[in-house]
């Protein structure tokens, strides 16, 4: 894949994780990191293709753009189309446990672009994927 999975227990069925996830402008609500979103390109069908994200990197504030590729409501593929990193690609994964419950896997790759040692790209992608899953999970229990 794409390095590193994570996985959290999330108490809300598959259909609700896809949903929360492809809602790109409301995930500044929820998404702690994220800054603000702008849907650039849409498919026939009016879902998201391109998105540009502008995140709270600590350091400083990045923009970058992901296209979409979808698997309704089991996928959702992230591939780098520009910004501030060399490459960016993930995977949202979501597993149906049974009982409204789903396992959210996340896959993702970040490659900052300047010399970055990767034991430091695999601890930024690692506390970047950690908070996503804590912000889904909390954001989904309300």
């Amino acid at each position: 894949m794409y390095g590193d999975c994570r996985t959290e227990e999330i108490d809300a069925p598959p259909q609700a994780c896809f949903d929360a996830l492809t809602d790109f402008e409301a995930l500044p609500t929820w998404q702690g990191a994220v800054k603000s979103v702008r849907v650039l390109e849409r498919d026939a069908t009016g879902r998201a293709r391109v998105v540009e994200f502008e995140v709270d990197a600590k350091v400083k504030r990045v923009k970058y753009r992901l296209r979409q590729v979808y698997d309704e409501p089991h996928r959702i593929g992230s591939e780098y189309a520009g910004g501030d990193f060399r490459d960016m690609t993930g995977e949202w994964r979501f597993v149906d446990l049974g009982d409204g419950r789903t396992r959210a896997e996340l896959d993702l790759n970040i490659d900052p672009g300047r010399f970055v040692p990767g034991p430091i790209r695999s601890a930024i992608a690692d506390a970047v994927m950690r908070r996503s899953l804590a912000d889904l999970k909390r954001h989904l229990s309300r």
